[in-house]
């Protein structure tokens, strides 16, 4: 989710499509789903499909935790935070009754608290201002065509690889085990006790909004956007929060009823850094993350049979689509790169991906799955992150990067 890559904040007059991408997006589409199809199973095509809608909503939108964290720091302005707030919340209310209803199968996104997650949360808070936006920013904003968050993606890969070698170290230093919230509250406590947090949040982001603007903006959960009909907003955007809410609420429930577990997003860029290693002669089971089961079974496999790196794949393409819809496919990328937005980049990479797998996931994997399945790390997650968040809007004008 990030700030580079907004669709349609101003109206065209006139509505026009850029063919070549929407064509390249559909055959992509189509090809990369026939492969699945072969390769596994008709539940993995399905998944192909919800992550091409999810990068559909992501891009038209406009759904960024970078820029909404930075809105609200910088210009007291809330919208984006409160929608973030409600996604959670009407997530939290479905995902947590499902998870905890007997279901066999089905695993919730809990994590262990202590050193590991502190840091590694705090590193990636930093890093999204830096490199432009999270796990899911980064992807959306590449399958529409912004180069510069090629780079930020690339050294975010190698972010992954490096945390991955070092993660057991850092699990040896202090800290406890997975907190599910359902365990001490039940789950309809869970949820009240999670809603309750939420709203405590929201009301003090509207109170400094209000307090600095007098009033706080109310147009962003509109159901229909102003200047525009129906069909023309659903297909060139720019969505109204209420559309991107629903949509990814739904998106990872589904995502949990289907695939087993919530939508998540950076373990696939873990795997794509060690099987581009082990393609080049490196052992990547001499460390000790890849001999754990999972990473190990997904450094095996094809990368086909990965459910996050499938619902990434669509979530490329759907970006892709939706800004050949808009004809706004690489329209960030117009202005040459210079030095400092370059360097940025790399460190903001890094930051994101390192602190990715320190902190067990991105805002998708370990914030937004994390509250929806009630774990007491998705907080500590948000607190720690948007800490970082502050010092990277602050390191920002260093970067040259706009504020």
């Amino acid at each position: 989710m990030s700030e580079v890559a907004a669709p349609a904040s101003a109206i065209q007059s006139t509505w026009q499509v850029d063919r070549f991408v929407v064509v390249t997006a559909l055959v992509g589409f189509a090809l990369l789903g026939g492969l699945i199809w072969l390769e596994t199973a008709p539940f993995m095509v399905v998944l192909f499909a919800i992550g091409t809608v999810l990068g559909i909503a992501l891009y038209h939108g406009a759904f960024g935790f970078t820029a909404g964290w930075r809105n609200f720091v910088v210009h007291k302005r809330g919208a984006g935070m409160r929608a973030q707030l409600m996604l959670f919340g009407v997530t939290s209310i479905v995902m947590v009754p499902l998870l905890y209803s007997g279901q066999p199968g089905l695993i919730g996104a809990v994590a262990p608290v202590g050193t590991s997650l502190v840091v590694g949360s705090f590193m990636f808070g930093l890093g999204m201002q830096l490199g432009g936006g999270c796990g899911s920013g980064t992807l959306f904003t590449v399958g529409a065509g912004n180069l510069r968050m090629i780079i930020t993606l690339v050294f975010f890969i190698i972010g992954t690889v490096l945390g991955s070698i070092n993660l057991p170290w850092w699990l040896d230093q202090p800290g406890f085990d997975p907190v599910p919230l359902v365990a001490s509250f039940g789950v309809t406590g869970a949820i009240v006790l999670q809603l309750a947090g939420l709203l405590l949040i929201a009301r003090w982001v509207s109170r400094i909004e209000r307090k600095a603007h007098g009033q706080v903006a109310s147009d962003e959960l509109l159901w229909k956007q102003k200047g525009q009909g129906f069909w023309r907003t659903l297909v060139t955007g720019r969505w109204p929060f209420t559309w991107a809410i629903l949509i990814l609420a739904a998106g990872n429930i589904l995502t949990l009823a289907i695939g087993g577990a919530p939508w998540s997003i950076t373990f696939a860029f873990n795997v794509w850094g060690a099987k581009a290693l082990q393609a080049i002669g490196v052992d990547m089971g001499q460390f000790e993350f890849w001999q754990w089961e999972y990473p190990a079974m997904a450094l095996k496999d094809s990368l086909l049979t990965n459910i996050p790196s499938v619902m990434n794949f669509g979530l490329l393409l759907g970006a892709m689509l939706a800004a050949g819809l808009a004809n706004r496919f690489n329209e960030s990328s117009r202005n040459k790169l210079q030095g400092r937005p370059f360097l940025a980049a790399v460190v903001g990479g890094l930051l994101l991906g390192y602190g990715a797998r320190l902190g067990f996931g991105c805002n998708i994997g370990a914030l937004f799955s994390g509250i929806g399945s009630a774990s007491l790390h998705a907080w500590i997650w948000f607190a720690c992150a948007f800490g970082g968040s502050y010092i990277g809007i602050r390191l920002r004008p260093w970067f040259r990067l706009p504020n």
